[in-house]
């Protein structure tokens, strides 16, 4: 059982097929926005197919997470979330897009015992380990997470990642190799 991280699709429907391939029946999907795009549409690339994905995820049979993104227009996929927290396996998720708390933590989290956060937006992957003070007597671990993009990566690095009993891993799918990872067993 694993969670395939992603974001930043931004329509694109082989990135789609791609990310559906990965999944086991017994996989989920965290998806950390602009997975439709439709707020600023790439109309002339025959690739672009926001409803397609749309309909594939009403009939789609692993967990989801999704949350909207910047580009995600809310008319378009309505019922969805600017933000979510949930349970896998031994993290308590937060799970946003990454425009709005770009630089701060939100403060939703710091409440509700979250050790990752996952975030999409800058098509940069990243993961880190922070600690955070919440008292003088509280001391909290969060892991950060961005998963980068396979649609548009804005590095030389097509990625995704990967959350498993083992920890986390950020995966180039070109080459299949881990560029990133964090134990946490």
């Amino acid at each position: 059982m694993k969670l395939v991280v992603t974001a930043d699709v931004h329509g694109s429907y082989s990135t789609w097929l791609t990310i559906k391939s990965m999944l086991k029946p017994e996989d989920a999907l965290a998806v950390a926005g602009d997975l439709f795009g439709t707020c600023y549409p790439r109309l002339r690339d025959n690739d672009y197919q926001p409803e397609r994905i749309l309909q594939e995820i009403s009939e789609f049979n692993n967990p989801l997470y999704f949350v909207y993104g910047n580009c995600d227009s809310k008319l378009f996929s309505p019922g969805y979330k600017d933000n979510l927290i949930f349970d896998f396996m031994k993290f308590r998720v937060f799970l946003h897009h990454g425009d709005k708390y770009f630089s701060q933590i939100p403060p939703e989290i710091l409440s509700e015992d979250v050790n990752l956060v996952i975030q999409g937006h800058t098509h940069v992957f990243s993961i880190e380990k922070k600690v955070y003070t919440r008292n003088q007597d509280s001391h909290h671990e969060l892991i950060f997470l961005n998963p980068g993009s396979l649609a548009a990566p804005r590095t030389s690095f097509y990625t995704y990642a990967v959350v498993d009993s083992n920890g986390i891993k950020i995966i180039d799918i070109k080459t299949a190799t881990c560029l990133k990872s964090v134990s946490t067993i």
